[in-house]
């Protein structure tokens, strides 16, 4: 059942590395001082699914990754373990386990320089561990598009191919989906409903209605302080009274009833 009383926060990472100087790459030792703040502070952690449908405790936290690069295993899984969390990993289907740099717009600036290797995905092998150790294997698109430039046709490959993937290759139900750059619309959010999905996530601008497939993260960037990223959660933790308990109900049940629990 929904705790309606909870107090749920989202954070959004990408990379974990000591050198890459992206936006969306943070250093392990900034990674390990902003997750003991929020352990300091109460916050228990969990996946996005446990946390929006069945939260541990008065204060949760779901740390994901986007893009599911090879640091998330290298650099953030000793910290998240260290820790206590677990983590969801949003995936985008067509890089993972290929070797091929993923080089979309904003990181195609980084082909050719002595951090191109930052760019790769992980291995379904190695994304499989990390779901045996409690983690959470999420939807990221097939080949991380903006979703509101494309027609119909290509929108619903974007989804439910990459859905039907992460299914085959996890054995489990996908039900979470993370919108590449954050692009969504009301086209794009009910297409992602119709693509199977119970949960999605953005980052978000400002304050913003907490719904299930419109869960507004907290992104967290290269060079932000415990103190800055502080600063944000007190300014975006969402209690889930303030979701609609009865359409996050629906999605804990079928979520459980497509894993047989």
């Amino acid at each position: 059942m929904v705790a309606p009383v909870s107090e749920v926060l989202v954070l959004c990472y990408h990379a974990v590395s000591e050198t890459w100087p992206a936006g969306t790459s943070v250093r392990p030792g900034d990674l390990m001082a902003q997750l003991r703040m929020l352990a300091r502070r109460g916050y228990r952690g969990a996946t996005l699914h446990d946390a929006l449908t069945a939260p541990k405790g008065p204060r949760t936290v779901a740390v994901t990754f986007d893009d599911a690069h090879r640091s998330v295993l290298e650099l953030a899984r000793p910290v998240l373990d260290e820790v206590g969390f677990p983590a969801t990993v949003f995936v985008p289907t067509d890089y993972a386990g290929t070797g091929a740099p993923m080089a979309w717009e904003g990181y195609d600036r980084w082909l050719g320089t002595e951090h191109e290797p930052e760019l790769r995905c992980l291995p379904w092998d190695d994304l499989l561990a990390l779901q045996e150790s409690g983690w959470e294997i999420g939807s990221h698109t097939c080949s991380h598009p903006h979703l509101t430039r494309l027609t119909d046709e290509e929108l619903e490959r974007e989804l439910v191919e990459s859905r039907h993937v992460c299914e085959a290759r996890t054995g489990r139900p996908c039900v979470s989906f993370a919108y590449p750059y954050s692009d969504h619309d009301d086209r794009t959010v009910e297409a992602t409903r119709r693509g199977g999905y119970g949960l999605a996530v953005t980052v978000g601008h400002g304050w913003e209605a907490p719904l299930p497939l419109r869960w507004p993260r907290v992104g967290v960037f290269h060079g932000n302080s415990p103190r800055r990223v502080q600063g944000r959660v007190l300014r975006a933790r969402r209690p889930l009274f303030d979701v609609g308990a009865r359409e996050l109900l629906r999605v804990a049940r079928s979520a459980r009833s497509a894993l047989g629990r």
